[in-house]
């Protein structure tokens, strides 16, 4: 599973990882993040991230 970015703040979410703080389990594709899912940093929305290179 690929990996996003966080573009304002460089945060990335590792979908093996997860957000177990916001209840997002491991093994969990940013494809399948709920839509008000935001980023754990900084705040923004998913619309914000792009695929880690």
């Amino acid at each position: 599973m690929k990996k996003y970015v966080c573009v304002p703040c460089g945060y990335v979410y590792d979908p093996e990882v997860g957000d177990p703080d916001s209840g997002i389990e491991p093994g969990t594709a940013f494809e399948d993040l709920p839509d008000d899912w935001v980023c754990p940093i900084c705040g923004v929305g998913k619309e914000d991230f792009e695929p880690e290179e």
